[in-house]
């Protein structure tokens, strides 16, 4: 007959094995998601510093999915650094010429975002990883939007005056937040909408063609500005 503590012992250890288990599956879960994917590195490093911005339909794949967080292990990576880099490059460009740009829209999977901060002196561009927003308050705006991945289409969005956001600092890891009004509000209620597979067209009471634009990129088009690389 089994003394109390062997049959203690027969329950404990296969619950020992599973946390073990449990727990090495874990830490292989955090290692395989502390850094970019083959594919996202290819991306990464292949890309020219004015990046391929994905456009609806034909990137419709990256466009709708829903993004992954960024692990803080990557924030201080060379990839990430060249990633933001050439992000940055790409929304600044003439032939793009944003004010806000979010990693799926090059073809990155990851919630990250640079916006202008046009609420601030200088107007400055801010990069925010992990960028979410918390809170809507305020009235409704109705003003036209575009977008990079719609081209040439604008339409008239109903957004929220005022938001709370929230990131990951890019510098110190840790979390900050912030209240955003005005325009930046909208900057940052358009990008966060890429997170989760959305353009702005979807939330469009009315949508049309804008010929000035249309004329732009066709002069740019001409110079193959727009083409996806040959290695996509």
């Amino acid at each position: 007959m089994d003394s109390p503590l062997r049959k203690m012992n027969r329950l404990l250890i296969p619950v020992m094995a599973g946390l073990l288990l449990a727990g090495v599956l874990l830490l292989w879960h955090d290692r395989k998601d502390a850094s970019f994917l083959p594919r996202e590195k290819q991306i990464i490093l292949q890309s020219d510093s004015v990046m391929y911005v994905t456009v609806l339909p034909q990137d419709s794949l990256i466009l709708r999915t829903p993004v992954r967080d960024l692990p803080k292990a990557l924030l201080h990576t060379d990839l990430f650094h060249t990633l933001a880099a050439k992000m940055l490059a790409t929304v600044r460009s003439p032939q793009q010429d944003g004010v806000g740009i979010a990693a799926p829209q090059v073809g990155i999977s990851r919630r990250l975002a640079w916006v202008q901060r046009y609420d601030k002196e200088g107007e400055p561009w801010e990069l925010y990883p992990n960028i979410r927003i918390l809170a809507h308050s305020g009235g409704l705006t109705h003003d036209p939007e575009g977008c990079l991945s719609v081209p040439p289409l604008q339409g008239r969005i109903p957004r929220h005056e005022t938001v709370v956001i929230s990131w990951t600092d890019p510098q110190t890891l840790e979390e900050r937040r912030d209240t955003v009004h005005g325009y930046t509000a909208i900057i940052f209620q358009h990008e966060c909408d890429h997170m989760e597979g959305t353009v702005c067209t979807d939330r469009a009471d009315s949508v049309w063609t804008s010929p000035s634009w249309a004329a732009e990129r066709a002069l740019f088009d001409a110079d193959g500005a727009y083409q996806k690389p040959e290695w996509w």
